[in-house]
This record gives structure tokens, C-alpha cells and sequence, in this order.
């Protein structure tokens, strides 16, 4: 059985990481677009185009639950995809909700009204299509009330992160905390809003200080996955093996991706 993954690039892997290490007996199938990465700066109708594109190949390799390991894909596409174009055998899930729910403390499938929380001053760092979509405040209002959101567009840093030069991303992170603090000095929780981002999650935390929380998304989205996959296990899919696809060079993808997580990673065409 095999449920798929997908990401505009290497940065979904990070989640994959976290959802063997969660789920080891469960097969997974990723699928990066690197022929067409990175959909930060993508127009809405592109992403929508390329995701929908992605998770029809993943329903091809047997896996009836797809998950959208990328915000920018989550934010540009998932709700017109679940509204208007997903077969009602099919799944596909996206990365914001778990990291919403452990911001606002709500559990899952939790549809009470909206609520006060604890958090009040929220930063939210994303590419510049996740902050143009305003998907991260829309979910977030369904569940909270009176929490204020400010999103930074962290332009330039996957690509940094992509071409791993570790130096030039580590910068960029710092340049924009420093561009959001100006805005909201005193954040109190902080949301990494893509899936590249844990890669510097260390950096993050440095430039925010100590006393704000840094939340990110692979330890979350899996923990939410386990606990979907229990309540649905039909969901788990009709293939057996794990695999590794691109829509890129394979030979130069699974170099990048072997920097990217510090160990083999082999990919195949798509």
C-alpha cells in the first residue's frame, strides 16, 4: 500500500522524512516537480494546473490519498481541487491544517466555532504565493479569533536552499525576520510555511530569540497523517513499494536530494 507525496521540489522530502520515520511499514511514493520548480513565484492558475498534473500521476502509481507536501500548492490549489475536481474515491490532504491546530491547540476534526487563544501575535514566513493566497489566515480563522497574523514573503530562499548554499539561505533568514520584526516586534509564535524551511529552522530561531515559538511542519503533518491513516486505513493505497519519481533530470535530482537530506536518495522519471 502506498500513499503519495508530493512537492513542487526537494523540499517535501523533509515531511517524507518524518512520515517514514513515523509510519515505517507504510509505503510511500513521492513526486517531485523539479522540471517546473519552484511554483513560489507561479501564477494561481499555474500551481493549480501542475498540482492537479502531479496527483494524477501518484493516482496512477495506486495511491488514492495524495498529500500536498508543499504550502504553495496547499494555499494556490488544494480547495478548488477538493471542491470541484477530486473523484470521491480519491484524498488529497495539504500541510496547513496540522501546523494550525497546533498553533490554536484544537484537535483533529474538532468543528466547534471559532475561538480565543493563547497566541495572539502570530509571524508566518512563506513564499510570496503562500502570502499572496492568504490560505494560512483564512484556515486559521475558522478555528481562532483575535489572533493576528504578519506574513513575510521569504523570497530567494528555497532556491538558496535548493542549490544548497547553506550560507546565502542562512542570510536570507535572518534579512527576513529582520524585514518582519520591523512590522511586529514582538511575535509570539512563529509558523515556517514551507516545506524547505526546517532545512533552517535553527537559523529561524536564532534571529526571532528565545521567546518565540517556532513551529515546523514535518513532526506535525506526520502525527496528523498516523492519525488519519488509523481512523481510514482504506486510504493507504493499492501500491506496495516505496519510490522515488521526477519530473526532472533523475540523475541530477537524486545528487541534489542526497545533499539535501544527507543520504541516498535515488530517483526515477516520472
Amino acid at each position: 500500500m502506498a500513499v503519495g507525496v508530493f512537492d513542487s521540489g526537494l523540499g517535501g522530502l523533509t515531511v517524507l522524512d518524518a512520515l517514514v520515520k513515523r509510519m515505517p511499514d507504510q509505503a510511500f511514493i513521492y513526486l517531485g516537480d523539479n522540471a517546473n520548480a519552484p511554483y513560489g513565484t507561479r501564477t494561481a492558475e499555474d500551481i493549480y494546473n501542475l498540482t492537479c498534473a502531479a496527483t494524477e500521476r501518484l493516482w496512477d502509481e495506486g495511491c488514492d490519498l495524495v498529500i500536498l507536501a508543499c504550502n504553495t500548492a496547499s494555499a494556490a490549489a488544494l480547495k478548488r481541487m477538493q471542491e470541484t475536481w477530486l473523484p470521491a474515491d480519491k484524498r488529497v490532504l495539504g500541510v496547513f491544517v496540522p501546523m494550525i491546530e497546533a498553533v490554536t491547540e484544537r484537535q483533529w476534526g474538532d468543528n466547534s466555532p471559532p475561538r480565543e487563544v493563547d497566541v495572539k501575535h502570530v509571524a508566518l514566513f512563506a513564499t510570496p504565493a503562500t502570502v499572496a493566497s492568504r490560505a494560512f489566515q483564512r484556515e486559521l480563522a475558522y478555528r481562532a479569533i483575535g489572533v493576528d497574523v504578519e506574513a513575510q514573503p521569504c523570497g530567494g530562499l528555497v532556491d538558496a536552499l535548493e542549490q544548497g548554499d547553506e550560507m546565502l539561505a542562512e542570510a536570507l533568514v535572518h534579512s527576513h525576520v529582520e524585514a518582519l520584526l520591523r512590522r511586529m516586534p514582538k511575535p509570539e509564535a512563529a509558523v515556517l510555511g514551507c516545506t524547505h524551511y526546517p532545512l533552517v529552522e535553527a537559523a529561524f530561531a536564532e534571529a526571532l530569540g528565545e521567546d518565540v515559538k517556532v513551529y515546523s511542519q514535518p513532526k506535525l503533518v506526520a502525527a496528523a497523517l498516523a492519525d488519519y491513516l488509523d481512523r481510514r486505513p482504506e486510504m493507504r493505497g493499492a501500491g506496495t513499494a516505496s519510490k522515488f519519481l521526477t519530473t526532472g533530470d533523475p540523475k541530477r535530482v537524486s545528487s541534489k536530494a542526497t545533499q539535501f537530506l544527507r543520504r541516498k536518495i535515488s530517483f526515477e522519471a516520472a
